[in-house]
This record gives C-alpha cells, structure tokens and sequence, in this order.
C-alpha cells in the first residue's frame, strides 16, 4: 500500500508538472504598439529589405524600375483590420476584429505588426531571372488606386499595381471574402515586349525570435511546415540557427505558431515548391519558393497562393489544405484531443455554455471510465485489508528481504490481490488528462471563454483562487476517505501537505483546466463512497 501510494503521488505530480511546463497565459504575450507601422516603413532601408528576399533559382538580373510614392493602405472586412505596405505589397498588421486583445477589452488581437520592437510580417514577391523583387537597388513600390478599401459584399480585391521600365506590367492582388480569415493572392504578369521573361513567386513569414519570459511560457512559438512526405514537422527558431531548412515538395505549406493562432502560406498544391529558413538579425524566416515560369512576349500568366492569418480553426484550415490542420498541435495524444475537442463543442452547443460543457465532459469521462476507477478502488481497498497481515510477514522475517518478498507475493496469491491494481487504471487515465489539457490549450474557441460568477475567462487563472482552493479540500476529502496507512513519517508528511502543494501549484492553471480537475475530484469521491459501501455490504471492511 504505501508503495502504491507514493507510486500515485509521483505519477499526479508528473502529470501536474508537464501540464504546468506545458501551458502559457495570453497575458504574457508581447503588447502590440498598432502606431509602429507607419515608424518601420519609414525607417527601413533597400538594404535591410532586400535581405529578406530569397534567393532566386536563377541569376538575378537587375531590372531598374520607376518607383512610385511608398505609403501604407488600410483593408477592412467583418473579421480582419489590415495594413499593407506598397514597398513590395507586403502585409505589415493585422487585427483579428473578433478577437479581444485582452478579456474584457474593445481593442482587437492585433496577429502582425510591430510588437515591442519585434517584428512580425507577412511577406512575398517575384523573383528569378526578370523577378522585380530580385532588383539590387530595392524592391518594387506598388501603386494603389486608393489608400483604404472596406469589404462590403462577398469578396473584395485589393489591386496593386507595378510597371518595370521595359513596360512589363505586374498586378498583385489580394482577395478577402467575408468572415473568413484566408486571403487569396493573385500574381498577374502581363509581358507586353517582345521578349520573353521568367519570374518565380516566393512567399514567406517574417518574425522576430523571441525568448521565453518565464516558466509557464512554454508554448511553442516559431516555424513549421508540411510537405508530400512530411505532414507536419515544427522548425523551431533554434533549429534555424543551426540549419538552413531546404526542401522541394509538390504543394506543401509553411506556418509561425504561437498561442491560439497561426499564420500560414499555402501554395498552389499542384506546382513544385522549395521549403526554406533563414534567420538573420535576430528574424527568423520561413518561406516558399515555387518554380520559374516562363512568360512569353507579348502575353501574360497568374501566380497563386493563399495566405491565413488567424485562429486555430482546425475546419477552416483543413479547408484550404488537408493538413493545415495540424498547426493545431494536440502533441502526441492528437488521436485522443481531437474527439475530445469534438465532443466539447457538440455539448457546449447543446449547453451554450464552456462552463457547463466541460463539466458535462468531465461526468462523460468518468462515467466512460469508472470500470477502471472501481478496479482501482476495490485493489487499494483489499491492499489496505492486507495491512495486519503484511506487517506479521515483516516481523516474521525481520530483515530477510528475499523471504519476506516470496512471502508476500504467496499471500497476494492466496488473497487474489494484484499490487499493483490500483496502478494501472491511474495510468490509463493520464492519457485522457494529458488529451484534455492539450484541448484546453490550443482551441481557440476556450480562450476567453466565460463561464458564470468570477469565472469570466477559462482561459486564464481563477482571479481569486476559489477553484484550487476548492481542489485542495477536494484531495483533502479523498485522503481521510481513504485512511493513511503509510508508516514513514517522510511519506505521511508528502501525503499530508500534498492538497496544499497542488492548490498552490494549481493557481496559475487555466480556471478551465482546474475546473475539470475539481469536478473529476468530486465524481471520484462520489463513485468512491458508492464502491466502498457495496464492499461494506458483502462483510468487507474497507473503512476506518
């Protein structure tokens, strides 16, 4: 029993640990200053600009242009709030319009700007051999026939337009559709000379590397990318400081996670696409390059992709690639958190509330589970009944570990106890545990979510620590439900302390996340007083 008992102690502490390790508050991500925009457009330089733009799989050959004047236009649609810079048609900012900077607040997640000195944007262009952007002396500034566009029906376009001093005419459009977060960018390339040209579309993600603030920061923050071969793999601003990434699939897709969001370049999934990294300056890069495409005289050819600035919506990314969806990264328990998640939100759309959801799911879980929990009960119930027995064998055989050992698997034999019965349910329970936890942190839908009373954000902490206190005198019950029969004085000392170290622990969980706990505590006690009457009834003293 008492190795049982320490054996469980160790297991929940491990689990509590990677659980805190794992998870991240909203409020530790970096201030967005929404004034920096205009300040980086001004003070950037040719130089630092062409830096970002990759390699072409050509010499680069420069093509002088007419430059226009660089400013920055205004898009607005019912869910986006965007800046585009006309040097290179770059996108500077975006604001999530349904999504509050902080819980409570009118101002919108801002996902791409200038944060505090860090950099995050989205980028693209043409290069290759006639490519504008492979130009030495800087690249293109674009034209736009005005300087804010607002989204009044379905889609809206956003032309920008370039003409290179041999009269090649470049057309860089984006589409934004109502209620959606995924932009369609279109490459026109009109060659009205007489000779042909060749140009490659690149599109990449800039963002600066930045550290973890503390010891909950753990969220993963940097690149991924998918390939053919390769679904999802992370590459992380580390791994870039090692290696440049260099991979050619067909299709693919490159992305910058962070907490709750992602951004992500699709390319047309029929060409052939370079993968790469870059980190230079402290910024990391993470881009596609698709092939050179020859654009005869006197005609003209389109260039496609789709950039996604937004939530971790696993449907609405699945939508525009088929594995765009594993951007949201349920870890290793992925086959477990996605039904889970599947079931959360059929019950909060029956409930309409997180709150209630989660503890729907929780009574589900363990209802689902309670086999395992009275196996569990029953065995630590028929170790504790063993106790007078075990110590006559330990005075019996005094300091003989061998005899006492033999001695002891022949009285489990006899009994029909297995020791280590109380175990193994607990670990098949940690997968679920770990599953949820991984549900709570990636899905956007709990971020911010209310709940009733206090509870206005079960994403974040309890704001006056009601719900951990609560489940600490939750283990509290659980343990005098459960008489101590440990010897040790060090051990009884961990067992006692041990609801005081985890309503400690579990005050910077998500309210949510303690909420599940609290309520799995509660079903636990309840089957656990239900188990041990019946035992009582059949003549077993199990209590006391």
């Amino acid at each position: 029993m008492e190795s049982q008992r320490t054996f469980l102690f160790i297991g929940l502490l491990l689990v509590s640990f990677l659980l805190f390790q794992e998870w991240t508050q909203e409020q530790n991500q970096p201030q967005a200053d929404t004034s920096a925009v205009t300040q980086q457009v001004a003070n950037s330089t040719p130089t630092e600009e062409q830096a970002d733009v990759p390699a072409s799989s050509q010499s680069d050959v420069p093509v002088v242009a007419t430059q226009a004047t660089r400013s920055v236009i205004s898009i607005t649609t019912d869910v986006l709030a965007v800046k585009i810079d006309t040097k290179g048609g770059d996108i500077v900012e975006a604001n999530l319009l349904q999504h509050a900077e902080t819980h409570g607040s009118d101002k919108p997640f801002m996902l791409l700007g200038e944060f505090e000195g860090n950099q995050y944007i989205s980028q693209s262009g043409l290069i290759g051999l006639n490519g504008p952007d492979a130009n030495k002396s800087g690249r293109p500034v674009y034209e736009s026939a005005q300087q804010q566009y607002e989204l009044n029906g379905d889609t809206l376009r956003v032309p920008l337009t370039f003409t290179d001093e041999k009269g090649v005419q470049y057309t860089k459009t984006y589409v934004f559709k109502a209620g959606k977060y995924d932009v369609d960018l279109e490459y026109q390339v009109s060659n009205t000379t007489s000779d042909p040209i060749q140009v490659q579309l690149y599109t990449q993600i800039k963002r600066t590397r930045q550290e973890k603030g503390s010891m909950v920061d753990q969220t993963y923050l940097g690149a991924a990318y998918g390939t053919a071969d390769e679904p999802y793999e992370k590459y992380s601003f580390s791994d870039m400081a090692e290696a440049n990434l260099n991979k050619n699939t067909q299709g693919g897709y490159v992305a910058f996670l962070q907490h709750y969001f992602v951004s992500a370049w699709v390319p047309d999934q029929q060409t052939n696409n370079t993968i790469y990294t870059a980190l230079r300056n402290g910024n990391g890069l993470v881009g596609l390059k698709g092939e050179p495409i020859n654009v005869q005289a006197n005609s003209a050819a389109t260039l496609h992709a789709i950039y996604y600035m937004g939530p971790k919506d696993t449907d609405a990314l699945e939508a525009i690639q088929e594995d765009l969806d594993l951007t949201v990264d349920y870890g290793w328990l992925w086959f477990i958190s996605q039904p889970l998640l599947t079931l959360l939100k059929f019950l909060h759309g029956i409930l309409g509330n997180w709150g209630l959801a989660i503890i729907a799911i929780t009574l589900i879980v363990k209802t689902a589970l309670y086999p395992l929990t009275k196996a569990q009960y029953t065995s630590m119930a028929k170790m504790r009944m063993l106790q007078p027995k075990m110590q006559a064998l330990k005075e019996r055989y005094g300091d003989d570990r061998q005899k006492f050992g033999q001695a002891m698997m022949e009285m489990y034999r006899k009994e029909k106890v297995n020791p280590m019965g109380g175990c193994f349910p607990l670990l098949l329970q940690m997968p679920i545990f770990l599953a949820l936890f991984y549900v709570f942190l990636e899905s956007t839908e709990l971020r911010h979510a209310e709940f009733m009373l206090w509870l206005t954000d079960l994403s974040s902490m309890d704001p006056y620590y009601v719900l951990p206190v609560l489940f600490g005198a939750s283990m509290f019950l659980t343990q005098k439900l459960q008489p101590m029969t440990v010897t040790d004085p060090m051990q009884q000392k961990m067992m006692t302390y041990m609801p005081v170290v985890f309503s400690i622990f579990f005050i910077w969980f998500p309210s949510g996340l303690v909420l599940y706990w609290l309520v799995s505590n509660l079903i636990s006690i309840a089957q656990m007083l239900i188990i041990y009457r019946g035992m009582e009834k059949k003549g077993m003293k199990v209590r006391g």
